[in-house]
């Protein structure tokens, strides 16, 4: 297949206003829209709110149904995909559709305040929103504090905080949620330009993805990003035959990047960190022993998420460590072409 001749899906998320017609598992609901390996889809999803925010003065509490969070587009038949192949998703662009975002505190959520797994006898911090200006020429977002006049611009950086394929078992997880079928990661890695590959659980994948930041500092810690509606362009394309992928994993120009989510957070370290010896023992031929030593002093690892239903850890390790090896055999850098391809022509 040529760049240029790759099929397009233009795939439009219709709700009519109505968010219970949304999907908010991964899992458990039929596919949405069936496509070929080596699509490109250019798509748009909603932000986790499913547009119920639209100032600083609405709350989450009062103008969202709990049910209806982190609303995904998907999920995607992959035809030919089955059980042991692993999927590959290059998103080539992901862009804010608007000209805001709204971040937020939520009584008995984020990682500095009680929740209902850590429970204090302390009372809720106070719920509260803000309101991030996006600015896609200049490349940033405004920050204004609410309890003061205090200003500041900080780098525009969208990503998708889930990206996912069905769970193994028929399970459905809840959106909320990351786990090794991908899920709520909440990692800033999951930005343009990166291609996600994702272990096959069910027969077509049933691939979705959403919760669109216009940027997220490390760990999400008030469990809100920018949280914004997104242009989405990706590739979805099949890989066979290779090494399963057990765990996420995120291929940038100059890293590879593997992922664990659990708790407690040293265990999704311990997951992300396993998954990438494996990952560095395939690609050089080294023992597992020597990947182990050769990752504990090559590694970078950022925490994503420490808010969500599980926390996730990412490890990584630059590309320019690794002399002469080819991660899932030159699949980012084909599917960034065709990415490419099909942005030139827009």
């Amino acid at each position: 297949m040529t760049d240029a001749s790759a099929p397009v899906l233009h795939y439009d998320l219709d709700h009519e206003g109505d968010v219970s017609r949304l999907v908010y598992t991964f899992g458990g609901v039929d596919a949405r829209v069936s496509l070929a390996p080596g699509t490109v889809v250019d798509t748009s999803s909603l932000d986790c709110f499913a547009g119920q925010i639209r100032s600083e003065h609405d709350h989450a509490s009062v103008v969202c149904d709990p049910r209806y969070l982190n609303p995904q587009t998907g999920p995607f038949y992959v035809e030919g995909a089955l059980p042991g192949d692993v999927l590959a998703v290059h998103f080539a662009r992901i862009a804010p559709r608007h000209t805001a975002g709204f971040s937020t505190t939520v009584p008995l959520f984020g990682a500095l305040t009680a929740n209902g797994f850590t429970q204090m006898l302390h009372a809720p911090l106070p719920e509260m929103t803000w309101r991030y200006d996006i600015d896609q020429e200049a490349r940033t977002v405004r920050y204004q504090a609410r309890e003061s006049a205090a200003m500041y611009t900080l780098p525009l950086d969208p990503m998708h905080g889930t990206v996912g394929v069905a769970p193994a078992l028929n399970e459905a997880r809840s959106a909320l949620t990351p786990g090794d079928w991908g899920g709520n990661m909440d990692t800033p890695e999951m930005r343009s330009g990166v291609t996600c590959y994702l272990g096959v659980n069910v027969e077509g994948a049933l691939f979705s993805f959403g919760d669109g930041h216009a940027r997220q500092g490390e760990g999400e810690t008030c469990g809100v990003a920018v949280e914004t509606a997104m242009d989405t362009v990706m590739v979805v394309d099949l890989i066979k035959d290779v090494s399963p992928v057990r765990w996420p994993r995120i291929e940038s120009d100059t890293e590879i990047i593997t992922t664990g989510s659990t708790k407690p957070l040293e265990d999704a370290f311990r997951i992300s960190q396993v998954e990438m010896v494996h990952w560095i023992a395939e690609l050089t031929g080294l023992s597992m022993m020597d990947a182990y030593q050769f990752v504990s002093q090559a590694a970078q690892s950022p925490v994503a998420n420490v808010v969500d239903t599980n926390y996730t850890m990412v490890a990584k390790v630059k590309k320019s460590y690794l002399p002469g090896t080819n991660a899932m055999n030159g699949v980012h850098a084909r599917l960034k072409a065709i990415g490419e391809a099909y942005l030139a022509t827009r």
